[in-house]
């Protein structure tokens, strides 16, 4: 066999054993069944302060919903994105159009590792890149509480989305990247009890960097930039830096960010908007020592200059 066609064999039999390599790494990684049998059994009580914690209500909720129909979460709010246009799906406890034939293991692989009951992977626009600090204990809780939530019927619409994000095979290499349930922030070792609550209820249920942090090219988080703010998903518009500095909310007192949970109004006076309005009402319903622990966490934070580009005063 001359040089060449030993090359070109080379070359095919190496391209196949990567392309049988990345197959088995961005393979979806399910929880084991031994991981599944210990799941504890789950309270609703516990599980409704998880639930407004996450504010599923903001996207799974019918778009405009207000009073008792934010919990009849049936989907279709649709986000837009540089990716395409994500659609949240139906998780009311109807047994075929939602998640009520779900066991809890399903919905454990879902929340902690980003993995259909089918075995595919989900888009991580489904924040369980946060949601994979939570507690088996919270996930176990927040199912429970599902299971109380009326069913509706319907199913929301497919994503719209284009090459090659509409492969999610290659939400595998995404996982391999970003997806932990390390803590973000190393708090300092005299950090108080609150903040350190704090740090739970903003990496993991609540989701915060999520739209507050600054993003790779490929969608992961910058967590350098942990909560320095960020363009928006969709539109121009920026998610402000709620680090404590002069960039950010160091001029916030703790008292005055809990004041913003419960009542929806800045120091100044000023109120939220867009999807950071939905999101406050979803904090108003937490208990008082969950809004204190926040406010702790938030200003126990690294400092950080904004993570987007502010736009040239007018």
């Amino acid at each position: 066999m001359g040089l060449l066609k030993k090359l070109v064999v080379a070359a095919v039999v190496l391209g196949g054993a990567g392309a049988a390599v990345g197959w088995y790494l961005t393979a979806p990684d399910g929880l084991s069944a031994a991981e599944i049998a210990s799941l504890p059994a789950g309270d609703a009580a516990r599980g409704e302060r998880v639930f407004w914690t996450g504010g599923c209500t903001s996207c799974h909720a019918a778009p405009q919903a207000e009073g008792d129909a934010k919990l009849q979460l049936v989907g279709g709010l649709g986000l837009h994105t540089p990716f395409g246009t994500f659609v949240a799906p139906n998780i009311s406890s109807h047994a075929e159009d939602g998640i009520g034939g779900w066991s809890a293991g399903d919905f454990a692989n879902a929340m902690l590792r980003g993995v259909s009951p089918e075995g595919e992977h989900y888009y991580p626009a489904f924040p369980y890149g946060s949601y994979a600090r939570m507690t088996t204990a919270d996930v176990a809780d927040l199912f429970a509480f599902m299971k109380t939530l009326p069913a509706v019927e319907g199913r929301a619409p497919d994503h719209a989305l284009g090459f090659p994000f509409n492969i999610r095979r290659g939400v595998g290499m995404w996982k391999l990247l970003y997806l932990s349930p390390d803590p973000v922030v190393t708090l300092a070792a005299d950090a108080t009890d609150a903040a350190r609550r704090g740090q739970y209820l903003v990496e993991g249920p609540g989701h915060c960097g999520e739209c507050h942090t600054p993003r790779t090219f490929d969608g992961g988080p910058r967590k350098a930039e942990w909560l320095a703010g960020a363009a928006a998903a969709e539109g121009s518009g920026f998610v402000p830096n709620i680090t404590p500095g002069d960039d950010g909310i160091g001029a916030w007192s703790e008292s005055e960010i809990i004041t913003f949970f419960k009542d929806g109004f800045t120091p100044d006076f000023d109120s939220p908007g867009g999807a950071m309005a939905a999101v406050q009402k979803n904090i108003a319903h937490l208990p008082d020592e969950d809004q204190a622990a926040i406010a702790a966490y938030l200003k126990a934070i690294p400092a950080l200059p904004d993570g987007y580009t502010r736009p040239a005063a007018q």
